[in-house]
């Protein structure tokens, strides 16, 4: 955040933005190009930018102030997020708010759900059933983790319930996770996959059978069977991506079946 905040300010004028020359030609009056005119005035894009930057910085901190309420395992409350948001900047609590609770749940994995509609008071809980945040007691810098355990869980139902682990990799890695390089927010992904989320139960971690060389495949484990289900994935899909993918329809079907047959 701090460093898009120091990003070099936009050019004041069109001028500015043109290669230096000689004194001579810049005391020469250019003729506007044809599109000249499309172009929105240099004020009211600074403007735009500056009001980005500012929601920005709220909603970072709307997110730090609710991690702490989260460790601390304190109800949250409307007031107090207000709060957090500058006395001036009150009316763009809502669009703050929604990008802090969406961020939440995409990065960490945490629902933020009202749980007194009357006192407007929040908790935050680990999404889609799941009981694990990985969040480390007495270490101020753990934070959940579980946002990753949903896309690895994900990855697996799109993937036909099991996945090849170099296919769980390539996912993770367009989100920047990478295997052997310490991530700010999940720390090593591999000993979490392969190691934590093993033990936890919420994985099973397999060679493929008369695979040579060996290979490697993820697919749920116990306790992701007990405590979520394909229908709570689809449902998550939809709500992150306003849509079920095309691909995974037959998947869809195969989920509400199993659902509906379940006693």
């Amino acid at each position: 955040m701090e460093a898009e905040l120091q990003a070099p300010a936009q050019p004041q004028t069109l001028a500015e933005a043109q290669p230096l020359g000689s004194e001579a030609e810049a005391e020469t009056p250019s003729t506007p190009s044809p599109s000249s005119s499309s172009v929105p005035p240099p004020s009211s894009v600074e403007a735009e930018a500056s009001l980005w930057d500012i929601r920005r910085v709220m909603m970072a901190d709307l997110v730090g102030f609710l991690l702490l309420k989260y460790r601390a395992k304190e109800p949250i409350t409307k007031a107090e997020l207000l709060a957090v948001v500058p006395r001036d900047a009150k009316d763009q609590f809502p669009d703050v708010f929604c990008r802090a609770s969406a961020c939440m749940l995409l990065a960490f994995g945490l629902d933020l759900k009202e749980v007194d509609p009357g006192e407007h008071t929040y908790a935050l809980v680990p999404t889609l059933g799941l009981t694990w945040d990985g969040v480390l007691s007495g270490q101020e810098l753990s934070l959940p983790k579980t946002g990753l355990l949903v896309v690895v869980l994900v990855v697996i139902f799109l993937q036909g319930d099991c996945s090849l682990e170099e296919e769980v990799w390539g996912a993770l890695g367009r989100m920047g996770v990478c295997a052997g390089m310490v991530h700010y927010i999940y720390g090593e992904p591999r000993a979490l996959l392969t190691q934590v989320w093993v033990q936890e139960g919420y994985l099973e971690y397999r060679q493929v059978p008369h695979s040579d060389p060996a290979r490697y495949e993820f697919l749920w484990g116990p306790r992701a069977h007990a405590e979520t289900n394909k229908v709570k994935i689809l449902e998550h899909l939809l709500r992150v991506n306003g849509r079920v993918p095309r691909s995974c329809r037959f998947l869809a079907e195969e989920a509400v079946r199993e659902e509906e047959e379940e006693p």
